[in-house]
C-alpha cells in the first residue's frame, strides 16, 4: 500500500510541477512551438537518466525513493502523451517543419539529456 501512496503523491506533485514549467516555458518563449512540453520532457529526462544511475549503479537512494521519483514523480512530470497531440495537431494543421523539428528535437536532445543525467550522477 505504500508504494501506492508515494506514486501517487509523486504523481501529484510532478503533474503540479509540469504544468508550472510549461506555462512558464510559453510566458518566456511563446507559442508558436510547444515549448513548454519541450522543456518538460528535457527535464524529465534529464532527471530520470541522474536518478536511474545513483539508484542502479550507485545505490545511493533507497527503492522507496526511486519508486517515488521515478514512477511517481517522473511519471506525472514527463508530457509524451502531450508530445503526440501536440505535434499530432502541428501536422493536422499542415505545419511540417514544426512537427518534425519537434519530433527531431523531442528525440534527439532528450536522449542526450538522459546521457548526461547519467553523466552528471556518476560525478556525484
Amino acid at each position: 500500500m505504500i508504494k501506492y501512496l508515494l506514486i501517487g503523491t509523486g504523481g501529484f506533485i510532478g503533474s503540479v510541477l509540469r504544468y508550472w514549467t510549461s506555462v512558464n516555458a510559453y510566458k518566456i518563449f511563446g507559442e508558436k512551438f510547444p515549448y513548454g512540453t519541450f522543456a518538460v520532457n528535457v527535464i524529465g529526462c534529464l532527471l530520470i537518466g541522474f536518478i536511474a544511475e545513483i539508484s542502479e549503479n550507485r545505490f545511493l537512494i533507497s527503492s522507496e525513493v526511486r519508486t517515488f521519483l521515478m514512477i511517481g514523480f517522473l511519471g506525472g512530470y514527463t508530457t509524451f502523451s502531450t508530445f503526440g497531440y501536440e505535434t499530432f495537431t502541428l501536422l493536422q494543421d499542415k505545419d511540417y517543419l514544426t512537427a518534425g523539428l519537434n519530433i527531431l528535437l523531442s528525440v534527439v536532445v532528450c536522449l542526450f539529456a538522459v546521457w548526461l543525467g547519467t553523466l552528471l550522477a556518476k560525478l556525484f
